[in-house]
């Protein structure tokens, strides 16, 4: 599990394109790196939402914003499309990031228990190392652009 202080893998994964993405990509600049659970969900749009409607104000504070799922290449190009969402997804159909990074695990809805993704959000500095961590009691989905620029303005 990734904590504060560590720093971050260099591969993340492919995104919605098939494109590798890596964290030496972003040399020098911030990164929000969100984990959340299913595209075109109401918890997650409203949180890629969030993060768009405040990717000016975050861009301009020199942060990039990297979203990830376990869900599909193609789901992704959906959900991007949608909700016409600035900033790539990475495709983690293979549960390696999630796993590594700490945020995939044992979930409960309606008394049903099952494995999935953790919302969690990742500040990385412009060295790839983890300065701030999210976990989803902390995250308001509606606000979370907001709950990240309001740290950094």
């Amino acid at each position: 599990m990734i904590k504060v202080g560590d720093k971050m893998p260099d591969f993340l994964g492919r995104n919605e394109k098939g494109e590798v993405i890596s964290m030496s990509a972003f040399n020098g600049k911030k990164v929000v790196l969100y984990f959340y659970p299913k595209d075109n969900t109401s918890g997650c749009a409203a949180e890629a939402c969030s993060l768009r409607d405040n990717y000016t104000n975050l861009k301009a504070a020199g942060f990039e914003v990297v979203g990830v799922s376990v869900d599909s290449a193609t789901s992704h190009q959906k959900f991007i499309d949608k909700y016409a969402l600035p900033f790539t997804l990475i495709a983690d159909t293979d549960k390696e990031l999630v796993q590594e990074m700490g945020v995939w695990g044992e979930k409960s809805m309606y008394g049903r228990k099952y494995m999935g993704t953790m919302r969690t959000t990742f500040i990385i500095d412009e060295n790839g190392i983890v300065e701030k961590i999210f976990s989803s009691k902390e995250i308001k989905t509606s606000q979370h652009g907001n709950q990240i620029f309001d740290l950094y303005k």
